[in-house]
């Protein structure tokens, strides 16, 4: 019995070793991949904060603003949630996360809103649980370009012009640092989180500065400025999809370089308690062959 409880014990011993050569090298793997979408990742953010800027900026000279980009200007009947998750696990919470708040999201309306989705693990998820998926991208993240994603925010953005759905929600993970990292849905349309200002707001709340705006400075949009605003909502929706994207590839891989590090630590851990349990087997085999002979040399003498 002691000697095979030795040997299970030396093939778990070598099973747990192999699993640590092999998360040890997820783990550099994952760090090497991190470094290269951060940087991605930074420019992205750039880019993105100067397509916001001019939507808020043409917002400012637009009179009216159409109804269709205004919070409140239609009644959501239906939406559409833009999951984006990865296309494999091994990265903690990464995935589960993202789709509890899709989920959340998704129960809070009477109807069941279309589903478009970056990433296999959102598609899946969906799919098998009869929601009608919009569109799906499931190529690698870090090799994602701005046309991959331009694809799925064009399809949105048709639907959301035909009326046929009210509102737009982006669902993903938003990158804070190497250890932390959470979930965030944002609304892209209608656009509640620029702002916009209706023209009729004033100034002050005084009644001799009723009716004046602050003054800013005058800009010509040609042909006019609606036609630049139609032009920038899609662009909008496209860049904030691809730095979403980008993003969320950062923080998969931040999360799997730590999932995988605590792995190799815990396989650390229990080639460790293996080893203690094997060296105290190996004991107790020899003490019992020990008392064996000496019980045989006094049972002859």
């Amino acid at each position: 019995m002691a000697a095979s409880s030795m040997q299970d014990i030396k093939r778990r011993i070598k099973s747990v070793t192999s699993i640590e050569h092999i998360t040890n090298a997820m783990k550099l793997v994952s760090a090497a991949k991190l470094r290269r979408a951060k940087a991605t990742f930074e420019r992205t953010q750039a880019i993105f904060r100067e397509v916001t800027d001019s939507i808020a900026g043409v917002m400012e000279h637009i009179t009216e603003v159409p109804e269709q980009y205004r919070p409140g200007g239609r009644e959501v009947k239906r939406s559409c949630l833009i999951v984006v998750t990865s296309n494999r696990g091994l990265a903690g919470s990464f995935n589960s996360n993202v789709l509890k708040e899709a989920e959340r999201l998704a129960q809070g309306h009477s109807e069941k809103p279309l589903i478009a989705c970056v990433g296999s693990k959102g598609r899946d998820y969906f799919a098998k649980r009869g929601y009608e998926i919009l569109a799906s991208w499931t190529g690698a993240p870090e090799s994602v370009t701005f046309a991959d994603t331009g694809e799925i925010a064009k399809a949105v953005i048709e639907k959301y012009d035909g009326e046929e759905i009210d509102e737009v929600v982006l669902i993903g993970t938003i990158f804070k640092s190497t250890l932390e990292q959470h979930v965030e849905s944002k609304t892209l349309l209608p656009f509640d989180s620029l702002e916009v200002s209706d023209g009729s707001s004033a100034a002050g709340g005084d009644a001799e500065g009723e009716g004046k705006r602050p003054t800013t400075p005058d800009v010509e949009y040609e042909p006019s400025a609606e036609e630049v605003l139609s032009y920038l909502v899609p662009k909008y929706a496209e860049i904030a999809l691809y730095g979403a994207v980008i993003e969320s590839a950062t923080c998969e891989h931040a999360a799997r370089r730590i999932a995988m590090e605590n792995a190799t630590d815990n396989a650390h851990g229990m080639i460790d308690s293996l080893g203690l349990f094997y060296n105290r087997a190996r004991q107790a085999a020899i003490t019992k062959e020990i008392t064996e002979i000496v019980s045989g040399s006094e049972a002859v003498s």
